[in-house]
């Protein structure tokens, strides 16, 4: 019963820590990663400050930006820039003197100014729904990290809690070695065993600590919300609101509205000109008209497909590359859906199993003390014994959590932000 007592005592310890979420016992080696419980820190308001700290943050603002100002020339009324010119001409007599003054206006093809407005409104809308897709990954890796540290966290107890057990062991032998009631070769074994599980201790704890600093790379903080866990979401496929294919949805639309605007350029824009010439003598040169005249007039371009299909073609490169990661894209959500799903249904029926394997491993070791008080067994059985009920324990405990963290994975699967 001394085994099995040890574990009652050590239950409350394990309720606390898991009350306390993180908090941080004395560790075994130097190098130590702390994290904060911080209450009133939410999982949706974890990410969103994730968010403004991405690297991707950058990348997005310039997307609005560009979207903006794609916007902002579809409002002009002109198609480009307008050019001013000025001419002057003097004649070999050095009598006569013509200027010209000229501006060249840029005029929208037919339908073009129309078509810049929506590829204006389709960058404002691919810009927004890569904030979503980018948001929507930026929770994925929260969810794993936070997950991964509450796995490494009950590992790192359960090996607190084993140490805690053998030390005590080792103790009450080394005290009937003393007593002359036990071989010293059972003394020899228990402090192997101890050692060996401080051991453990010192390797769970290093994989604790790289699972906190992932952590904090990620969100770049070292505050932890009280509670993330998540209901599971009740869509049962991949939907076509998904935020990453509205997201490549929204970027086809774009490229595509890029080519029908580049196919409207045509040849070239068509330019209105309007100028004034003055034609005056220094002297009284019978050839000058000596007067000024308005002038008007419109530049067409044409037969240039051949300059402009190079472009339409690379535009069109990159549309039907998209189309293709589209597709591709699909297929990995089905894919990603199909094992969140599967890894559901696994866990759910391993947890409960795993639950009853606990509990007769508990009831095992149980008999199996009472065996060692009556010398029925020897202490290398006991051990054994005592080993596989401490994994049991941690698989009991493991599944839990992987089960809350199936249910967080099937909701990033499709694509349910927290």
């Amino acid at each position: 019963m001394f085994l099995l007592n040890l574990y009652k005592r050590c239950l409350p310890v394990f309720v606390l820590s898991t009350s306390l979420g993180f908090a941080d016992a004395s560790h075994t080696v130097e190098h130590h990663d702390p994290i904060e419980i911080d209450s009133s820190l939410s999982l949706p308001k974890l990410v969103d400050l994730t968010m403004e700290k991405t690297p991707d943050a950058s990348w997005l603002t310039a997307l609005e930006q560009e979207a903006k100002t794609i916007a902002e020339r579809g409002q002009s009324w002109i198609a480009g820039a307008p050019l001013a010119g000025l001419r002057f001409q003097e004649a070999t007599s050095g009598t006569l003197h013509y200027l010209d003054a000229t501006i060249d206006i840029p005029l929208w093809n037919l339908g073009q100014r129309d078509a810049q407005q929506s590829l204006g409104l389709q960058a404002q809308a691919s810009a927004e729904t890569q904030v979503l897709a980018t948001k929507l990954r930026v929770a994925g890796l929260i969810r794993a990290a936070l997950w991964d540290m509450e796995l490494q966290k009950i590992r790192y107890e359960q090996v607190q809690t084993d140490v805690a057990t053998f030390a005590e062991l080792h103790k009450k032998i080394g005290k009937q070695v003393e007593l002359g009631d036990l071989p010293r070769a059972d003394l020899l074994l228990a402090k192997t065993e101890l050692l060996q599980k401080r051991s453990l201790l010192i390797q769970a704890e290093a994989e604790l600590m790289h699972a906190r600093k992932r952590y904090s790379s990620i969100t770049q903080t070292t505050k932890v919300p009280a509670n993330y866990q998540e209901n599971l979401a009740a869509l049962k496929e991949i939907s076509e609101h998904h935020p990453i294919l509205v997201a490549i949805n929204n970027q086809i639309d774009r490229k595509q509205g890029e080519l029908n605007a580049l196919k409207l350029v045509g040849s070239g824009q068509t330019n209105l000109a309007i100028g004034v010439n003055s034609d005056r003598p220094s002297d009284n040169d019978p050839r000058s008209n000596k007067t000024e005249s308005f002038n008007i007039g419109v530049v067409v371009p044409f037969g240039g497909s051949a300059h402009t299909n190079p472009q339409v073609a690379a535009i069109n490169v990159e549309l039907n590359r998209l189309i293709s990661e589209r597709e591709q894209l699909f297929r990995d959500l089905e894919q990603a859906h199909h094992e969140a799903e599967h890894n559901l249904e696994v866990n759910q029926a391993e947890l409960t199993i795993a639950n009853d394997l606990k509990q007769a491993a508990e009831e095992h070791l149980n008999m199996t003390q009472l065996s060692y008080s009556v010398g029925e067994i020897n202490l290398l059985d006991l051990l054994k014994i005592q080993t596989r009920t401490q994994q049991a324990i941690l698989n009991a405990k493991e599944r839990a959590v992987m089960l809350q963290r199936d249910q967080a994975f099937y909701n990033q699967a499709v694509g349910v932000l927290p």
